[in-house]
């Protein structure tokens, strides 16, 4: 590298993201320490080193979201905890916002921890919108195991508007997402004992 190709790099490393310079993607990519205190207008996420918008959801998306975390919230068992778009940092350039994840919380203060460890987390949840699907689809769940993180679920919409899950588990030698050995695509009912054991009418997740 350059002496004028470093110096602009360094210059990147210790610039903070402002609502004036953070679509200026600076050589590297953004870093969680640059972006995290950041006085941003809008919901963000860090892939890639890229600021994400994270923009408005349609009712469903919310609805779907937070009826979920609600049913999980229910069935949860110690040591685990439910948490909704909390900011889990896989590293220096990534760190995304699961719509609903859970986590061992076996250590933590759950009361002042700003991103939830990763090497903690058990369950990342996506639920697809028609902003997000490449990146609930692909990029997301191909971090998520790459970070480690057991389980993932992707939730789509179907033709009459109902929630679709399909369940993926972590391949431990290829470190990739694998359809549940058990039931990878549930409709009308969840029903899993993975990370504890939950049994959610999908029908239901959609009512007003």
């Amino acid at each position: 590298m350059g002496a004028a190709m470093a110096a602009e790099a360094e210059r990147g490393r210790g610039e903070r993201a402002t609502p004036e310079n953070w679509m200026h993607r600076p050589p590297g990519g953004w870093t969680y320490g640059q972006v995290k205190d950041s006085e941003l207008p809008f919901d963000w996420e860090l892939l890639d080193g890229n600021i994400v918008v994270r923009g408005m959801a349609v009712w469903w998306h919310n609805r779907v979201r937070n009826q979920l975390y609600y049913q999980l919230q229910s069935a949860r068992r110690e040591p685990f905890a439910v948490d909704s778009e909390q900011c889990v940092v896989i590293d220096d350039r990534n760190a995304p916002k699961p719509d609903v994840m859970v986590f061992d919380k076996t250590g933590l203060d759950i009361r002042t921890v700003e991103q939830i460890p990763v090497d903690k987390a058990v369950l990342a949840v996506e639920v697809v919108s028609e902003g997000s699907r490449l990146a609930d689809r692909f990029a997301k769940p191909a971090l998520y195991a790459e970070a480690g993180i057991a389980s993932y679920w992707r939730i789509e919409r179907d033709e009459n508007d109902l929630p679709i899950v399909h369940e993926f588990w972590l391949h431990p030698e290829s470190r990739v997402y694998a359809p549940s050995p058990e039931r990878h695509i549930h409709t009308d009912k969840l029903v899993t004992s993975i990370p504890f054991p939950v049994d959610i009418d999908l029908r239901g997740l959609t009512e007003a």
